[in-house]
């Protein structure tokens, strides 16, 4: 070969390499090279489009995937975070984000049912709204009826305010709103959560091994966290669906300062849609707003409800933190009764009202990197009050439940080393409840107040290997009932560990305890709407409640492929019948006994490019034990619900996101009755909850779709909750009127359709 072809040789190849260079170095869309890389090493990434949209990178994805990772990093300011051999996460850097105190608390399992819904390594299911997918039936991210979608959360009525986690009653679980306990959690009596999703960063749902900074809810622990980071931009939205409006503001007010606000209010009072109708039969069924003697005629109902939010985030300094938080929630039902007597037309306003306030402030110092700590003190106050007149018999009545929390945290984080953490902390609380009953005709009144104080104390340890494959958290608590002079050792342990790779087990095991619980003196209290009243124990006649608790699961996370199964024992001493919501021979009795409940849940999740499909299977067995009630034998627990299966599809094409979902449990127990005894006139029954509903079974639909709007972003939603209206029955009880028993059935919510606007500026 001459020199001069060899030249020209050079030159070709030269250019040829060097355009080669250029096409694999071109600026592409990082979500096109995340896909490729992707494809190339058998990986998955999860991330926040806002976060990588509209990112483009110039790299080469012919290197080590390590080396891919930590040049994408630099060039971007995101960070990649291992979760296992196939797993990582997204986000993007905040470089006011303090990250020198280490919780050991990371991600195992990304899209536990949609995205937005993850599990730790703690144990905890955590949600973000904001990351959210789409759930059956759901438009938004509504708190309570997503986490119903988890194994082992059930609501045997539908309801947001009536959640059972693992057989217990919705007293049982613990509800923070930023480290507030929050008494009242749903609207339109429990059709709809109460928390606003719009300023809520993260929830974090806690079924077993808890940390030892929790005390009360010993079924579950709901911790709704707002954003505590200041941002540089402000963010604003607004919203309306078939029953309500609402927005929502975060505004930097400076480099140090930032303000949230929402708000959010029924539109029911000036608009009748269907699915306020249909709300309105399902939770007015069967009660004195229905429920009317002939002679008289309840109408001209007036129902609203509103929820405001506001927090301030103030920075001191770079070490210092001060942040002040206020929530208000309100529903009010006022109605007229008419009702002709001796020729004179007579009319009488009954009205019912729900309110609860929370408000906090919070100063959170770091002092070195390995040392922080965080005081707060909070305020919560529940108030439910109730006028019911009775047209025919001249009568008045005045009920009102207030509930008044306060207290006071002190906790301190140490880093003792890269792998183990220390934290501890003293928390006092007083609780004050009071319950007044107010009588026109005959005349009479009762008033009873108590209070507790409860100094409590905690430390646990948490414990992370090097290589991330183990985790442990070993903690103890300590509770002080100062008026009883009791103290109750609870401790908590959770065990994370990975093995062959895909595999994981976890152990659980907590002792818990609560002084507040929920009980019904009358199905009727409260216009029937809202019949449960807050009371504090007695230690005699109404005990601290006492459980322990055990689970042990296994999961295999492979290829987008997740399957889990957990089993677990809970015993649940110090509960009531008036806890319990009896309907048969044992309503009026007040006895002190237990129930123990075993099962086990099931989660098989499969998740495709654009398709996604879950489906959840629950055994449990629920047993009581009263020692002065059916001679001391077991019986099936008013929750016992035996068998629950869950199937959904999620399908998703770039701005379109579509879920359709099954729902079936087998039905709730009841006690039929055996005869009417006439002299009495009342209901001899057979053994108690010897009979069960008939099964429950709903399909829901629901679909989002993202559009811009101008310079701004917008979200339509639309969904169909029972698309088969199917008619379930979800209660049944007996009564007897003139020597003759009545049947009367409570059923589910009908078909009903619900239409959502949201931008967002």
């Amino acid at each position: 070969m001459s020199n001069k072809l060899k030249t020209y040789s050079y030159i070709i190849i030269y250019f040829l390499c060097l355009f080669n260079g250029f096409s694999q170095n071109q600026k592409r869309p990082l979500t096109e090279v995340l896909s490729l890389i992707e494809a190339k090493h058998k990986v998955s990434f999860s991330y926040a489009d806002k976060d990588v949209k509209k990112l483009l990178i110039d790299i080469s994805t012919e290197n080590s995937l390590d080396h891919i990772l930590n040049e994408i990093s630099l060039k971007t300011n995101l960070q990649f975070n291992k979760i296992d051999q196939q797993f990582y996460t997204i986000v993007k850097y905040d470089k006011t984000e303090d990250t020198s105190v280490q919780q050991l608390e990371e991600v195992t399992i990304t899209n536990y049912l949609t995205s937005g819904i993850s599990k730790s390594n703690t144990g905890s299911i955590n949600i973000k709204p904001k990351q959210f997918g789409i759930l059956p039936g759901l438009i938004e991210a509504d708190v309570l009826q997503t986490i119903q979608a988890l194994p082992g959360v059930l609501s045997v009525d539908e309801t947001v305010s009536n959640i059972n986690v693992r057989g217990g009653t919705h007293d049982q679980n613990l509800f923070l709103y930023d480290g507030i306990k929050m008494y009242q959690s749903g609207h339109f009596f429990g059709l709809i959560s109460a928390f606003n999703p719009q300023l809520t960063h993260k929830i974090s749902v806690i079924k077993n091994g808890s940390s030892a900074k929790y005390g009360d809810g010993i079924s579950s622990i709901v911790d709704m966290q707002l954003s505590d980071k200041i941002s540089s931009d402000s963010n604003i939205g607004m919203g309306l669906n078939l029953i309500s409006a609402d927005g929502y503001a975060k505004i930097p007010l400076g480099k140090k300062t930032e303000i949230q606000i929402a708000a959010r209010r029924s539109v029911t009072d000036v608009l009748d849609t269907p699915t306020y109708n249909n709300y309105f039969d399902r939770v007015f069924q069967d009660t004195d707003l229905t429920n009317t003697e002939d002679a008289a005629v309840s109408k001209d109902e007036h129902f609203y409800f509103y929820d405001t939010a506001v927090k301030f985030l103030y920075d001191l300094t770079e070490k210092d933190k001060i942040r002040f938080n206020f929530l208000n929630i309100y529903n009010a039902l006022d109605y007229n009764e008419e009702a002709t007597i001796n020729t004179t037309n007579e009319t009488f306003n009954s009205q019912l009202k729900q309110h609860n306030i929370a408000t906090g402030i919070t100063y959170e110092r770091q002092w070195n990197k390995k040392l922080n700590t965080f005081v707060q003190i909070y305020y919560s106050n529940y108030d439910l009050d109730a006028t019911n007149f009775d047209v025919l018999n001249n009568q008045r009545l005045i009920q009102e439940n207030e509930v008044v929390d306060g207290g006071l945290k002190l906790h301190v984080n140490y880093n003792l080393s890269p792998t183990i953490n220390i934290n501890g902390g003293f928390q006092f609380t007083e609780v004050g409840i009071s319950n007044l009953e107010d009588v026109n005709n005959p005349v009479f009144k009762s008033y009873i107040k108590r209070v507790i104080r409860t100094y409590s104390g905690f430390v646990e340890a948490q414990f992370q290997s090097k290589n991330k494959n183990t985790s442990a958290r070993l903690g103890i608590r300590d509770n002080y009932f100062k008026k009883f002079n009791l103290h109750l050792v609870e401790p908590r342990l959770h065990i994370n560990h990975r093995f062959l790779n895909y595999f994981r087990a976890e152990i659980s095991a907590e002792y818990k305890s609560q002084s507040t619980t929920q009980i019904i003196d009358l199905q009727k209290d409260f216009l029937g709407i809202e019949k449960r009243r807050w009371v504090l124990a007695n230690n005699t006649t109404i005990p601290v409640v006492k459980s322990r608790q055990a689970s042990f699961g296994l999961s295999y996370n492979k290829n987008k492929l997740l399957v889990t199964a957990e089993a677990f024992i809970k015993h649940v001493d110090g509960i009531t019948t008036r806890s319990q919501g009896f309907q048969n021979q044992y309503q009026f009795v007040n006895a002190i006994g237990n129930y123990e409940i075993k099962g086990v849940d099931l989660l098989v999740n499969k998740q495709f490019q654009k398709f996604g499909a879950w489906l959840s299977y629950s055994y449990s067995k629920n047993n009581y034990t009263f020692e002065d009630l059916n001679e001391g034998a077991s019986f099936p627990n008013n929750f016992d619900i035996n068998h629950v299966i869950d199937f959904a599809g999620t399908f998703t094409l770039n701005d379109l996101k579509l879920a359709l979902g099954l729902n079936w449990h087998s039905g709730r127990p009841f006690t039929t009755p055996n005869y009417e005894d006439s002299n009495n006139n009342t209901i001899i029954y057979n053994s108690p909850n010897n009979s069960r509903l008939d099964d429950y079974l709903r399909a829901d639909f629901s679909a989002t779709y993202q559009f811009n709007l101008g310079t701004n972003r917008a979200i339509l939603g639309a969904s169909i909750w029972n698309i088969l209206n199917k008619k379930n029955t979800i209660n049944t009880y007996y009564t007897i009127n003139d020597g003759e028993i009545l049947k009367i059935e409570n059923e589910s919510l009908r078909i009903t359709p619900n239409v959502s606007f949201k931008i967002r500026f």
